[in-house]
């Protein structure tokens, strides 16, 4: 594991099929055992993001809706849209 990824600039050669290499500290950091990144292509450069896992029940239980049950769910978006205006 990098306990210290080194931020910077490197120039790095693109081989004939268009292959580069991606630095090891960052490949360790950042990638981890997915292996699978994305490519976002804009004109004029390219933008690697490490493709991550994400837990869409972690947030679940902590939204505050200001009501301790919704009984009429009809009822409640009225209520909750009165209160948005």
């Amino acid at each position: 594991m990098v306990k210290n990824l080194e931020v910077g600039v490197e120039v790095k050669k693109v081989d004939s099929q268009g292959r580069l290499i991606l630095p090891a500290d960052w490949r360790e950091s950042e990638v981890g055992e997915s292996r699978e990144l994305y490519v976002v292509k804009r004109k004029g450069y390219l933008k690697i993001v490490p493709k991550r896992r994400v837990d869409l029940t972690e947030n679940f239980d902590k939204v505050d809706l200001g009501v301790d049950a919704i009984g009429s769910w009809k009822e409640f978006e009225k209520r909750f849209f009165e209160v948005g205006t």
